[in-house]
């Protein structure tokens, strides 16, 4: 009797960690990374379950990349921070339970520490890392307790792994959930890092992360020079590039400079670019124009970063500002 023929194996639910906002911190784990992590994967789509926030580095780079965005419907659980601030505030009151208060807050402590240290692939994406992130709610919850000491983490938990139940692909989700995740899904699990490593996708988003983030002892002639030796890529284009040597002018009060180096990025822009990139450029080139007296000009490219599609919050506002009175450059 033939036997029937198999069908097509579902593919497994992989739980991708996210950063959030760290991912422009790190090196060898940043939103290139992310990417070039997909790729090797084989993966083209990822579903979202992690941060709502609208500017997170992986709405830029994910479409960048030509990976394809999922949002997976989420309720808001806006009330459970809110009443977590309550709880904090009535424990505040009493002498009895700022214990309670100082345990967590170390326990908050340790998980800073842990993700801010130097991150890749491998350590985050290993069961000891993720043992040592979940050690940290636990404390958490010890202290506090379960409810609005912990933002109801166990309900929004079982909530989030009842969706996820009996899907395939790749879900981005952040990364102090994941551990609790993986118990609740036992069909879940981490992708494999094994022959995997960060290339140049990386390490030209290392590069940009680290120009926007300017400290006192930067040598800045070497990291402009570095930003012009690179030709940029789909994820970090040359008009990203021309944008962050912009802010190193800036830095140095060189007011011509930024300007050139803004026109160059925003004469760059095109479709299929990040999509925050054209609000920073337009932003700061009017805050520029502005600075050099063409208010006019300056204006108008306020009006320009309003009427974007998508533009950062960090634009609009400095858009905003601009629009009721002009900017001018103070170096500290």
């Amino acid at each position: 009797m033939p036997q029937p023929t198999p069908g097509p194996r579902p593919a497994p639910l992989l739980l991708l960690p996210d950063l959030g906002d760290l991912l422009r911190l790190h090196p060898q784990f940043n939103a290139g990374t992310v990417t070039e992590l997909l790729a090797h994967l084989g993966a083209r789509e990822v579903r979202w379950a992690s941060s709502a926030d609208a500017d997170h580095p992986l709405r830029d780079a994910l479409p960048a990349a030509g990976i394809t965005i999922g949002d997976l419907p989420l309720p808001d659980w806006a009330w459970a921070d809110a009443e977590h601030e309550q709880l904090l505030g009535f424990l505040n009151q009493y002498p009895q339970s700022r214990d309670r208060l100082r345990r967590a807050q170390a326990a908050e402590q340790t998980l800073a520490a842990l993700v801010t240290a130097p991150l890749d692939p491998a350590r985050v994406l290993s069961r000891a890392f993720l043992a040592e992130v979940e050690a940290t709610r636990a404390e958490v919850r010890a202290a506090l307790d379960e409810g609005p000491g912990t933002r109801w983490r166990q309900r929004r938990l079982d909530d989030l792994a009842a969706r996820l139940d009996g899907q395939g692909g790749v879900t981005l989700v952040p990364l102090d959930d994941l551990p609790a995740l993986l118990e609740r899904l036992p069909g879940a699990a981490l992708p494999d890092p094994a022959g995997f490593q960060p290339g140049e996708t990386s390490r030209l988003r290392a590069l940009a992360d680290r120009a926007w983030q300017l400290r006192d002892e930067d040598d800045l002639n070497a990291l402009l020079a570095a930003l012009d030796r690179e030709a940029g890529d789909r994820v970090t284009p040359r008009a990203e590039l021309d944008a962050a040597a912009a802010s190193i002018h800036l830095a140095v009060g060189d007011l011509p400079g930024a300007r050139g180096r803004l026109e160059r990025a925003a004469h760059a822009l095109a479709d299929g670019q990040p999509r925050s990139l054209a609000g920073l450029v337009l932003a700061r080139l009017g805050q520029v124009r502005d600075a050099l007296g063409d208010r006019e000009l300056a204006q108008r490219t306020y009006r320009a970063v309003l009427a974007l599609n998508h533009a950062p919050q960090v634009a609009r506002d400095a858009a905003e500002d601009g629009l009721r009175e002009a900017f001018a450059l103070h170096l500290g």
